[in-house]
């Protein structure tokens, strides 16, 4: 540790930011000591996908938790890597900001398509969880391809790489695509964003494909008379094609 990498230190010395720089990328550890360090162990808060716990002793340092932060990051690079390369080279709708800490990524597939994936931290270029989100007509088909190449998945390859082998497809591009070319706002409030939220609810009709808010759909539906409901599912009009649309109630807020 060098005096370089002392990034804060507040006018009681309880408080003390560090940074260390891995592969390019900064990352900082705020190690926040106790009324009776050095016997207790400092508190230490980092952005990470995964606990980080320091192993302390009483004869323990600041040189020795930041060698363990060293140690951490570098665990970390493989996860990291990956996810970089996603934020680089794909769309991705959520998080818009993600931080360090993040593992699930919503990544645009083309016109009101996406996929949802859950980055396992230990094992980050394994088959993270797939959710597609999406019309039925265009959904299926690329959960077939997932089923029918699972066997095509190499960790060898980037996760990203092994994406496009296992859907056969390849992602829109950033270099010649803007966000906003893939239609994103909710047909209803004509909204991106909505308390957080982006639209998830599309249109079945392929000659539609129309996208809405959960919270918007569920307005909407409930305020038609002609709209029914059976368990947890609710019947209704599309109201852009007039063609049936359902709403999956997900036991969340509306």
């Amino acid at each position: 540790m060098k005096l370089k990498d002392l990034v804060y230190v507040d006018p009681c010395f309880s408080t003390i930011k560090l940074k260390a720089d891995v592969s390019g990328r900064e990352h900082l550890i705020t190690v926040k000591l106790k009324a009776k360090y050095p016997a207790e162990s400092p508190d230490c808060v980092v952005d990470f996908p995964v606990p980080f716990s320091v192993s302390w002793t009483p004869q323990s340092s600041l040189i020795s938790i930041y060698s363990q932060f060293l140690a951490a990051l570098e665990s970390l690079k493989t996860f990291w890597d990956v996810m970089d390369e996603i934020d680089e080279k794909t769309w991705v709708l959520e998080p818009e900001k993600p931080t360090r800490s993040a593992t699930a990524r919503r990544i645009v597939l083309g016109n009101n398509i996406s996929i949802n994936i859950e980055v396992d931290p230990r094992h980050p270029t394994m088959l993270p969880e797939c959710c597609f989100l999406g019309a039925d007509h265009v959904v299926k088909p690329l959960g077939i391809r997932l089923s029918r190449n699972i066997h095509l998945w190499d960790p060898e390859n980037s996760l990203l790489q092994n994406l496009k082998d296992v859907l056969e497809i390849d992602f829109p591009a950033r270099a010649i695509l803007e966000k906003s070319d893939f239609s994103m706002d909710c047909g209803i409030c004509y909204a991106y964003q909505l308390d957080g939220a982006i639209p998830d609810q599309v249109c079945d009709n392929s000659q539609c494909g129309q996208s809405f808010h959960y919270i918007c759909l569920y307005e909407w539906l409930r305020g038609l008379l002609t709209s029914r409901q059976s368990f947890n599912i609710m019947f209704g009009e599309c109201l852009y094609c007039s063609k049936p649309i359902t709403l999956k109630m997900s036991g969340r807020k509306a």
